[in-house]
């Protein structure tokens, strides 16, 4: 591809992005081929002569684009968000094009520099004190493992990467049910083993902790022979929004010795919003925090804020500086590839920075409170139908519901169906979890650009399911 081939290319792929966008309440939300039928399609092998963009460009619409989710679909409201604001894939587009490897200063200072105001922007409006300092990770499954190592080296005396773990006493970690599986692959990954991830029971409507029963446990270990390490906390759990009380599990932290990590992933978001910050309070005190401004703030992913309070401890566990790495003649320089596990960067700060001046933090707001007001909404509406049942309350935007199974029927089996038959039909889409055992059906709101009128479309698409039986 010459260069006047580029240029006309990347207009193209412009001009099909904004037409994708534009075009997407029009489409499925979900990918409505069945499996295999996208490889069918797509030769068995690779060509050994260069083929025109007019053909590859082709086939891109007639095969790949048919078996995609719309993830940026406003009618997308399953899991959690993966926003793609559109001045976030602007800057993106930037970042491709420049194609730089940002693992240290000296390889981009602009992405570096960027990167640590930002983040500190992004602190301030949290709300987050001035003594936490933060770094971007490809995901909160990255932040979550690199605090997961914190807690082991700092248990083990900064001897587990030096010695590993054979030998030593067993590190335990803390959390309840509700927190997300990254927490315990994190555990996989740092050695601790998953036997050694502790549940803790939870309590009340929030499906909290019960700092009491967190507090027995760690001594009860202790005494034990066993190496209590750090407690993972959660606000905003993947299935119904589960809450810790942050503050009684830092207060139980700190009697005890333990690092605390509180994961925000999705509900982080919100904490832009002063009258949600009451769902982490305490946070103030924790050690780390993550949450995905991919998720439900609008940056394209990937891109995790991960904040800690002590740096120093998180390039003690990570950093190797080989002389091929080190930056010579410069003083107080931060190498973020020090701050993660990989050593490769993308320049992810340019996209926040693109959007936070773009939007501002009252259009960030104003579109966050709007999806919290429109799912408590649909919570009261859905509530007042026949046969239907709110099992979890609103959490910020999301809540999960079932509904009633003919008599003598199996209720699991019969919301299965029904989550199935509104995905099939395409208007929206939708998730289901198990709260207490039993299947329930997720909803919440978070997509960039969704309106009130596709939350009532949401509406009609579940009642008309529910309506037409099985």
């Amino acid at each position: 591809m010459d260069k006047e081939q580029f240029r006309q290319w990347s207009h193209k792929a412009a001009d099909w992005g904004a037409d994708y966008r534009e075009s997407l309440r029009d489409r499925p939300v979900r990918a409505q081929t069945a499996p295999g039928e996208i490889a069918a399609a797509i030769a068995s092998a690779p060509p050994e002569m260069a083929e025109p963009m007019e053909a590859i460009f082709a086939d891109f619409e007639k095969t790949i684009v048919p078996g995609m989710t719309h993830w940026q679909h406003p009618r997308f409201f399953a899991y959690f968000p993966a926003n793609a604001a559109p001045v976030s894939v602007v800057a993106e587009y930037l970042v491709t094009a420049m194609a730089a490897q940002c693992m240290l200063w000296q390889t981009s200072p602009a992405a570096t520099e960027l990167e640590t105001k930002v983040l500190d922007w992004l602190r301030q409006a949290l709300g987050l004190p001035a003594g936490f300092a933060g770094v971007i990770q490809d995901s909160a499954s990255s932040a979550t493992l690199a605090a997961m190592l914190v807690m082991r080296e700092r248990a083990l005396e900064w001897q587990g990467n030096a010695k590993g773990l054979a030998g030593q006493k067993p590190v335990r970690v803390y959390s309840s049910d509700q927190v997300h599986t990254s927490i315990d692959r994190a555990v996989w990954i740092a050695g601790i083993g998953q036997d050694n991830l502790v549940r803790i029971p939870t309590k009340g409507a929030l499906r909290s902790m019960d700092a009491d029963a967190l507090s027995e446990a760690i001594a009860r270990e202790r005494e034990a022979g066993l190496l209590p390490a750090g407690i993972v906390a959660s606000v905003g759990g993947t299935s119904v929004g589960g809450s810790d009380d942050v503050a009684s599990v830092c207060a139980v932290a700190r009697k005890h010795g333990l690092y605390v990590h509180v994961d925000a992933a999705w509900a982080g978001s919100a904490m832009i919003c002063p009258e949600f910050r009451s769902l982490w309070s305490g946070v103030e005190e924790a050690d780390s925090v993550v949450f995905n401004p991919h998720k439900w703030l609008g940056a394209q992913f990937d891109c995790s804020a991960h904040f800690v309070r002590d740096p120093e401890s998180l390039v003690k566990t990570l950093a190797i500086q080989p002389e091929f790495l080190k930056t010579h003649g410069k003083e107080g320089l931060i190498n973020y590839s020090e701050w993660s596990v990989p050593l490769g960067r993308r320049f992810r700060a340019l996209k926040l920075w693109f959007l936070i001046r773009a939007h501002g933090l009252e259009g960030l707001r104003s579109m966050i409170r709007n999806h919290v007001a429109w799912a408590g909404e649909l919570a009261e509406r859905l509530a007042r139908e026949p046969d239907f049942e709110i099992v979890t309350q609103p959490m910020l935007s999301l809540f999960s519901f079932r509904h009633r199974a003919p008599d003598g029927s199996d209720e699991d089996a019969h919301n299965l169906a029904l989550v199935n038959r509104i995905n099939d039909q395409g208007r929206i889409y939708l998730t289901q979890t198990r709260v207490d055992g039993r299947v329930a059906i997720r909803f919440q709101v978070g997509q960039f650009e969704a309106t009130e009128a596709d939350v009532d479309t949401a509406f009609d698409a579940i009642v008309d399911a529910a309506h037409a039986g099985f």
